[in-house]
C-alpha cells in the first residue's frame, strides 16, 4: 500500500474499518478524517462509536463530532470541509457511501432547500409515508435511490420541488471528483453477515455498558426526531424507553434490528457503487 496516497476505507457498521484506519494512520503518521454521517455530531460519542478521548490522543482525527445535534449537515458541507486535508494523504473511514461517492465521483451542485419546502416533506412523510414523496418523482431518479430510505427519498422530492428539475438531471451535471479512485487507496471491508452480525449484538451491549443510556438521557430533553443527528441508530429506541414506551431489553433488541438492517443496505451499497474498491476480509 502507498503511503503518499490517501486511504479510504468504507465498510458497514462494526467491521472494524476504525480499527484499521487507525493501525494505518499510526503506522504513517497520517490524520485520520471521518467520512460518518453520524459520527460529525457532538451528541454522540458513545452511541455513534466514535473514536474514543484515548483514540483521539494516540493518533489524529478530524471532522468527529465539530457539529451541533440541532444543525443539519449535508455531504457537500462534508465534501468541502474535507478537501484541505487531501494534500496531506489521509485515512478517510466510514460508512456513508455518499460521502466516498461524492468524494470520487464527484457532487451535484443543488441550490440548498428552502425550510418551507423541507417542513412540507417533513408533514407529508410523517402524514402518509413515502408513498406521496414517491410519486412525484421521475423513473430515472427512482432507479438511482434507495427507495427504502427515508432521507434519500424526501432529499430527491426535496430537490424537484425548489428547483423543478430531477434529482437525476442535477447528478448528470455532477462536476469532476476531487480525487479519482485511481489516485487513492480505496478499500472496502468484505464482512459477511454471519460474521458480523454477532459483532453488532456484542456492540450494542458494550455501547449501553459504556453510558449509551446516560447519553441519550442528555439528549431527552429537547429531543426532535425530525432532526439528522437523531437517526443514529438506537437513539430512538433508547428515548422511547427513557419515555417509558418500551422496556431496556425491548430497546436492545430493536436497536440491534435496526443496525443489522442499516449494515445490510450499507453492503449492498458498496457492492453496487465500489465495484472498483479493493475489498478486504476483515477476519484476517
Amino acid at each position: 500500500m502507498s503511503r503518499e496516497r490517501p486511504v479510504l476505507i468504507a465498510g458497514p457498521t462494526a467491521s472494524g474499518k476504525s480499527a484499521l484506519a487507525m493501525e494505518i494512520a499510526a503506522r504513517d503518521g497520517r490524520v485520520v478524517v471521518n467520512a460518518d454521517a453520524i459520527q460529525v455530531y457532538d451528541n454522540w460519542r458513545v452511541l455513534s462509536a466514535r473514536p474514543s478521548e484515548a483514540d483521539e490522543a494516540r493518533v489524529s482525527h478530524a471532522l468527529y463530532g465539530h457539529v451541533a445535534r440541532e444543525e443539519v449537515y449535508s455531504v457537500g458541507a462534508w465534501l468541502r470541509e474535507v478537501t484541505s486535508f487531501l494534500s496531506a494523504a489521509p485515512v478517510i473511514v466510514g460508512g456513508t457511501g455518499l460521502y466516498f461517492s461524492a468524494l470520487t465521483e464527484g457532487l451535484a451542485e443543488i441550490p440548498a432547500t428552502p425550510p418551507e419546502i423541507r417542513e412540507e416533506g417533513d408533514r407529508l412523510r410523517a402524514a402518509e409515508g413515502l408513498g406521496p414523496l414517491l410519486a412525484e418523482l421521475d423513473a430515472e431518479t427512482l432507479a438511482r435511490i434507495d427507495q427504502q430510505n427515508p432521507m434519500r427519498v424526501q432529499r430527491a422530492w426535496e430537490v424537484w420541488r425548489a428547483t423543478g428539475r430531477p434529482l437525476s438531471a442535477w447528478q448528470d451535471d455532477t462536476p469532476p471528483p476531487l480525487l479519482q479512485v485511481a489516485d487513492a487507496e480505496c478499500l472496502v471491508l468484505d464482512a459477511p453477515r454471519e460474521w458480523l452480525t454477532p459483532r453488532i449484538e456484542r456492540r450494542f451491549d458494550m455501547m449501553l455498558a459504556e453510558g449509551a443510556l446516560e447519553e441519550a438521557a442528555a439528549n431527552l430533553a429537547d429531543w426532535d426526531p425530525a432532526r439528522p443527528s437523531s437517526k443514529a441508530i438506537g437513539a430512538p429506541e433508547l428515548i422511547a424507553h427513557l419515555r417509558g414506551e418500551m422496556t431496556l431489553e425491548d430497546a436492545r433488541e430493536a436497536a440491534t434490528i435496526a443496525t443489522r438492517q442499516f449494515a445490510k443496505r450499507q453492503r449492498s451499497w458498496f457492492r453496487s457503487r465500489m465495484s472498483d474498491w479493493r475489498n478486504v476480509s476483515p477476519m484476517g
